[in-house]
C-alpha cells in the first residue's frame, strides 16, 4: 500500500538527484506499475532556504512518513549534514527503511552504504522500479514482524527478482 503511506526519500542531492527524478518519472508514467506517496511533496523548499529552514521542513516531512527509502550512490556513506541526520531520524521514529543501491547491487554494499545502516534491519535492493515497488509494498509489514527479534540487512532472493521479471 505504498500509495497510501508517505515515503520519505533520502539521497545525495548533489550527485543522485537523477535517481530520485527517475522514481518520480516512474510514478507519473501510466504504463508503469510504480507508485509511492512522496513525503517531499509536503512544503517544497527553495534553493535559497537556510539550513534551519531546511531541517524544519525535513522534520515535518519525516513526521508524516511511514517508510523511508535511502538511495545509495557513490558518496552517500560520506554525507553527514543531512543524509545521516535524516537516517538517524528515520531510525528513531522506527520507520521501515529500504536501501536502494544505485550501482545494481541486490544486497548490502558495505563500500557505499552508510555505516549506521549496515547492521540495521533494512531491505537492500537494486535500483529497479519493480523491486523497489515490491519492497514498498511488502517490507513495512515484514519490518513490523521482525524488528523486535532480528537485526541486520534483509535481501530478496533471486527467485523474487525472477518472478518480477528482473
Amino acid at each position: 500500500m505504498s500509495y497510501q503511506n508517505k515515503t520519505y526519500v533520502i539521497f545525495d542531492g548533489d550527485n543522485d538527484m537523477w535517481a530520485y527524478a527517475y522514481m518520480k518519472g516512474w510514478k507519473s508514467n501510466e504504463n508503469m506499475d510504480f507508485n509511492f506517496y512522496d513525503a517531499h511533496d509536503i512544503r517544497p523548499l527553495t534553493e535559497r532556504a537556510s539550513e534551519e529552514t531546511v531541517r524544519k521542513a525535513l522534520r515535518e516531512r519525516l513526521a508524516n512518513a511511514r517508510q523511508t527509502i535511502v538511495l545509495v550512490g557513490e558518496n552517500t556513506k560520506n554525507l553527514y549534514r543531512f543524509v545521516r541526520w535524516e537516517i538517524e531520524i528515520s531510525q528513531k521514529r522506527d520507520l521501515p527503511i529500504i536501501v536502494v543501491n544505485l550501482n545494481g547491487s541486490r544486497q548490502l554494499d558495505a563500500n557505499r552504504c552508510p555505516a549506521i545502516l549496515r547492521d540495521w534491519l533494512a531491505a537492500h535492493v537494486e535500483f529497479k522500479a519493480k523491486i523497489i515497488q515490491h519492497a514498498l509494498d511488502n517490507f513495512p509489514d515484514e519490518y513490523t514482524r521482525l524488528r523486535e527479534s532480528t537485526s541486520g540487512p534483509r535481501y530478496y532472493t533471486d527467485e523474487v527478482y525472477r518472478k518480477l521479471g528482473l
